[in-house]
């Protein structure tokens, strides 16, 4: 294998829980309420530094999809999956987008503080 070579992300990322390789921007979540076998998982619409195992059918609590596991480029830690094809058509939104397990990735903590923050706004998607 040659050097590993990381994409590196300016602003608050989510990172590998085993290596510290950055992964995504907290810019690029798309919801915080989706789940997994072992507890909660993010939906992203990008992510980084990662590589793709083959595609697989997998039956789902939202149904069947066709999707490839994700894993870390640095340690090959496994991640979380993409989604290729969603077989239901009110699940097609999915396509393309990639699922973090919370428990395999860490939030990493913002240098500076956004002084433009108002209590009580959501993190809801509209």
């Amino acid at each position: 294998m040659g050097r590993i070579f990381l994409v590196e992300l300016e602003g608050r990322t989510y990172r590998c829980q085993y290596c510290d390789s950055p992964l995504a921007l907290a810019d690029d979540v798309l919801s915080r309420s989706f789940n997994c076998r072992r507890g909660r998982a993010y939906l992203f619409s990008n992510v980084v530094n990662i590589t793709l195992g083959p595609e697989e059918e997998r039956l789902m609590l939202s149904g069947l999809h066709t999707v490839e596991d994700i894993f870390c480029v640095c340690c090959g830690q496994i991640l979380g999956w993409k989604y290729v094809i969603a077989h239901d058509k009110n699940q097609k939104y999915k396509e393309g987008k990639f699922v973090l397990e919370r428990w395999r990735i860490e939030e990493d903590v913002a240098e500076e503080f956004n002084l433009d923050t108002r209590p009580g706004s959501s993190d809801e998607i509209p």
